[in-house]
């Protein structure tokens, strides 16, 4: 039996996440307020510009919200849908797609922009052009990494973006992509008004355009109010139909125990990925209903490889073996997680390599190994996770796991961690000797994981954190994205992550369950299988 905590104390917090509810509001406001949902958030965004982010906090807080792209991709099948374009073409060499735009998508009107003009192709060709040209007015505002751009090929590969009427646009490829469709279904392909910057550089106020966000989807930015709350609004105009629900709020909530406590006293309705210690708790409460579906995730530790003495084969291997995987998942995942070998999750089927087993679990001969090596006694930083995902339900419960394993080879370990935007930002430019880090996929393409997290480019995108490069490797994932003979994709698939287990530049850990905890009374809540929530579904039962 859960207390529900006082009217008062209700109150205050509702208030601190400005959503009201009836009771604390005057007469007027109350009705506006049964519509509203706050959602408890694991972190706070960078800024909510999808085409710089590379976490699941901005994405959440940004691309899944407020913004649509050209494709997006069915939940259950994978397969490429239409969004904001109705249909597209390609041509016999694989090289040009036209893509037909809808003609009756509307732009968010607020306090600060009231849009003259529907989305068109111009949006497009800003969208990516923002991206692409290092001189364009609105490269260099704020974050200037466009990781995902560079690292999904499209940097070196689209040769150019026309438009041939307001409602058809073209993209020019040097070479065949077999995976550029669902590269235009990701984050960082989301489609910006092009309207609204030319408005703020004319103001000279282009700072704003990543901080005041202007999009097409279901809900409207209205504020942000800095590691406290996010509010939106409905788009009431939105493409597919007005949401449900008519407010929305992210409660920032970084402490899993405080999410907890505020899921089940009532202060907010859904949260996402509880940790181990919670989950029996919320499946047996008669108030709460929970749901998960296997993930398409990656939890793994990074080397450094360009750091002595992990730029020592020998030593990693050693290391690997030293990492009791099977205690780790025990302990950190409990049920919602499993024991994985490969970059790719099991769930990306056909190209996932059941045939890897992974470094044995062997301390004695790991430290004969490093006995060998001449390389003891060894003092280690590894970086600890700072936040919970499901990939890593409890970062630094793994991190002393893993340092307790290898104090027994003889290797120091030195925990270390930072504020989840400052541990990126530093294990981007790497800083780090060992660091925890995952991945949740963006798509349903394999190189979504492989090209991104541990291809050469991806050293120059700062998204391979592990700083090692094989050109082989690299030549299978280009053989393979070129491809349209699945056989051949499964094949050069399954010998790169050979390749992987073989180097160990990393250690994958485990595939997490998605899991998302909510009050009995939101109803229609459907577990996106690449991460995030569907809000515009959701209704919200009166109590």
């Amino acid at each position: 039996m859960f207390l529900k905590p006082s009217l008062y104390m209700t109150c205050v917090f509702i208030f601190t996440v400005v959503l009201l509810l009836p009771g604390c509001l005057d007469s007027n406001e109350s009705q506006l307020s049964l519509s509203g949902l706050v959602y408890c958030s694991e972190g706070a965004p960078d800024n909510f510009n999808p085409h710089t982010g590379t976490s699941f906090t901005n994405f959440n807080a940004s691309s899944r919200v407020i913004f649509n792209r050209l494709v997006k991709t069915d939940n259950v099948t994978g397969r490429i849908l239409p969004s904001l374009a109705l249909r597209w073409s390609v041509s016999d060499d694989g090289k040009s797609y036209v893509f037909d735009l809808r003609e009756d998508v509307v732009f968010h009107t607020t306090d600060w922009f009231k849009p003259s003009r529907a989305f068109n192709a111009d949006d497009v060709i800003f969208s990516f052009e923002r991206q692409r040209d290092f001189n364009h007015p609105f490269h260099d505002n704020g974050n200037t990494d466009y990781n995902y751009y560079q690292s999904s090929g499209f940097q070196n590969n689209i040769q150019s973006i026309s438009k041939t009427s307001d409602t058809q646009v073209q993209f020019q490829l040097h070479k065949p992509d077999s995976s550029f469709l669902f590269s235009l279904s990701m984050d960082f392909s989301s489609i910006l008004s092009k309207e609204y910057a030319e408005k703020l550089q004319e103001q000279g106020l282009i700072a704003q355009f990543d901080q005041q966000p202007i999009g097409t989807g279901p809900f409207q930015f209205k504020k942000y109010q800095n590691d406290a709350f996010i509010r939106y609004s409905a788009h009431p105009h939105f493409m597919d139909g007005k949401s449900k629900i008519d407010h929305l709020v992210y409660a920032i909530t970084p402490d899993s125990s405080t999410r907890y406590a505020r899921l089940v006293s009532g202060e907010c309705d859904v949260m996402a990925n509880p940790p181990k210690s919670q989950y029996d708790l919320l499946k047996n409460n008669p108030d709460i209903q929970v749901y998960q579906k296997p993930g398409l995730n990656i939890g793994y530790l990074a080397f450094n490889t360009l750091k002595a003495p992990l730029d020592n084969l020998k030593v990693r291997q050693a290391i690997a073996m030293a990492i009791d995987k099977k205690r780790l998942v025990e302990r950190v995942y409990g049920d919602l997680g499993t024991i994985n070998h490969s970059l790719l999750p099991p769930a990306m089927a056909p190209y996932y390599n059941n045939n890897l087993k992974g470094q044995e679990f062997n301390p004695e001969k790991a430290k004969a190994i490093l006995e060998e090596q001449n390389v003891l006694p060894i003092s280690i930083d590894l970086w600890a996770l700072p936040v919970q995902r499901a990939y890593n339900p409890n970062g630094m419960l793994m991190a002393e796991l893993i340092q307790e394993d290898l104090s027994q080879i003889g290797i120091n370990i030195r925990l270390v961690t930072f504020e989840w935007s400052t541990y990126l930002e530093k294990v981007k430019t790497g800083e780090h000797d060992m660091a925890l880090l995952g991945w949740v996929a963006d798509n349903y393409s394999a190189n979504d994981f492989l090209s991104t997290l541990i291809g050469c480019d991806g050293i120059t995108t700062r998204t391979n954190r592990t700083r090692w490069c094989s050109r082989q490797l690299d030549s299978y994932l280009q053989e393979a994205n070129e491809s349209t003979d699945e056989s051949k994709k499964t094949q050069l698939y399954y010998l790169v992550q050979s390749i992987i287990a073989d180097q160990v530049p990393l250690i994958p850990i485990a595939t997490g369950e998605s899991v998302l905890v909510a009050d009995k009374q939101v109803q229609n809540i459907e577990l996106q299988t690449l991460g995030g929530i569907k809000f515009t579904d959701i209704r919200k039962a009166p109590k």
